[in-house]
């Protein structure tokens, strides 16, 4: 081959559109099964270019922005994460470039990881807030690679894709994680966990407060209580990626030992910083660990004594922060704790129960049928039979101007809705998002309804059980007095993800 054949092959491979490695994600599950059912269909002769609209024309907005926001129109944004931003967390964003290790600099740092206490609800001085460049899933190599040792069990409660990641996550760091699974839509009952966790010792339990891919909200607080209650040496950790800012958590009265979030969720800044915060326990935990952490920068070596000096303002370096970014969060944190928190749990409630009730009304059904474990933050619902998101999201954006998201979990991707209600979107009273997507949703759907081109979503909500069957199946369990189904315990050590 000649040297400009081989530069012709080299600039090919940058074109072709087919990925060279399959992905395991949930998306490219759905990508395959619409590939696979389009493939007896002839290809549809190419459309014509949308006529240009006139230049005094916007994209669809809400309304009650457009004369106050100074963001550029554009579709309202109530996915479960990233959402919408309010305009002084977006102008924090245009600070002018500061040396990280400067005085005004640090003294927001030190302010921001003081409001983190606040909104965690901890008064104890020697628990620890992180703010780390990177997006949540840092925190579970944090948790992992800090807390663990080589062979710990960890015991997984499985609500959804995200326990699934959560383990596999673990076992990278040599961890043995153990799922606990509930069907899709449930959660691990009390009594399950109780006899889970007196079959054997677990160094670690760790509970997805909010699992994005189902909205299943389980109850920490119950969940904490049992471990210190049945097995004390246990630490508690929370995914706390799609809850903090729109659950309650009580770091302290809970007696929680990590709690892990992001900051484009609930916290409502943009995307970008890794947040936890660690209890004294955790702490100490780490210090007497016997051999050393099992990442670099993600290790509490190096940035234990960065957080501790920031927060007394004194400058320290170990890794080049986001000056743009902290300056940001400290603006979201300092308006989230401008009122009650309780204020804001309650708009939170409210705001779901009324996407909850205008889907009822629809005739549609959620994941998680069981009030006690939905989601404050979100809604995931079962779409009517026959219909795809792809069916109904370019109309909802289209004929409402707004934009929710497909189906996460990798066994029923391709058959449910999630609409994000959380933050500004539902704590500022001049923003009518709520009101905006409600109308959408009843158009659309009640469009789909009158046309008989869906059904009530039952069909859509068989086969899906989530229960595993990896290489070391325990005991499968009925849960006790409640919907939760069967669950299994899993090792998911070796073997594939389920």
């Amino acid at each position: 081959m000649s040297r400009a054949q081989s530069r012709l092959s080299l600039i090919s491979r940058h074109l072709d559109t087919r990925l060279p490695l399959k992905i395991n994600t949930p998306y490219s599950a759905e990508r395959e099964a619409a590939r696979s059912k389009d493939s007896d269909i002839s290809p549809r002769p190419p459309r014509r270019p949308p006529k240009k609209p006139p230049s005094s024309s916007r994209p669809p907005r809400d309304s009650k922005m457009s004369s106050s926001s100074t963001q550029a129109a554009h579709p309202t944004l109530l996915i479960p994460g990233p959402i919408e931003f309010d305009d002084a967390v977006l102008e924090s964003m245009s600070h002018y470039s500061e040396s990280h290790v400067s005085a005004p600099f640090i003294s927001t740092f030190s302010s921001t990881l003081s409001l983190l206490r606040k909104l965690f609800q901890t008064t104890n001085p020697a628990s620890q807030p992180f703010i780390v460049s990177g997006s949540g899933t840092l925190g579970w190599d944090m948790v992992s690679s800090n807390l663990l040792e080589q062979g710990d069990s960890v015991l997984v409660l499985h609500t959804g894709y995200f326990g699934d990641s959560f383990a596999d996550c673990l076992r990278v760091y040599g961890a043995n994680p153990i799922q606990l699974k509930a069907r899709i839509g449930s959660r691990p009952s009390l009594s399950e966990v109780e006899q889970a966790l007196q079959e054997k010792p677990y160094k670690m339990i760790t509970i997805t407060h909010v699992d994005t891919s189902t909205g299943v909200l389980s109850d920490v607080k119950a969940l904490a209580e049992l471990v210190h209650r049945v097995s004390p040496e246990t630490l508690v950790v929370v995914d706390g990626v799609c809850s903090v800012g729109s659950e309650e958590i009580k770091f302290d009265e809970w007696g929680l030992d990590v709690v892990l979030t992001a900051s484009q969720k609930g916290i409502g800044c943009p995307a970008g910083l890794s947040i936890l915060m660690v209890s004294e326990r955790g702490v100490k935990r780490f210090e007497e660990r016997t051999s050393p952490p099992t990442s670099y920068y993600a290790s509490w070596g190096n940035w234990l004594p960065i957080m501790k000096n920031y927060e007394l303002k004194k400058p320290s370096y170990f890794a080049t922060p986001s000056p743009q970014l902290i300056h940001a969060l400290e603006t979201s944190l300092r308006q989230i704790l401008s009122f009650p928190l309780e204020t804001r749990w309650e708009a939170h409630r409210t705001a779901s129960s009324k996407v909850k009730h205008a889907i009822n009304e629809l005739g549609l059904k959620q994941l998680a049928e069981n009030p006690e474990m939905q989601a404050n933050g979100m809604t995931a619902f079962w779409l009517p039979d026959g219909i795809t998101p792809g069916d109904v999201l370019p109309k909802l954006l289209e004929q409402g101007g707004v934009v929710l998201a497909g189906g996460l979990h990798k066994e029923i991707a391709g058959r449910y809705l999630r609409v994000g209600h959380m933050g500004i979107s539902v704590t500022d009273p001049k923003r009518d998002d709520i009101e905006k997507v409600l109308k959408a949703i009843r158009k659309v759907f009640g469009e789909i309804m009158n046309n008989g081109t869906g059904g009530t979503g039952n069909e859509n909500r068989k086969g899906g059980t989530g229960n595993g069957n990896g290489n070391d199946t325990l005991n499968d369990r009925m849960a006790d007095g409640s919907t939760t189904g069967t669950s299994t315990s899993t090792s998911t050590t070796g073997g594939a993800m389920k």
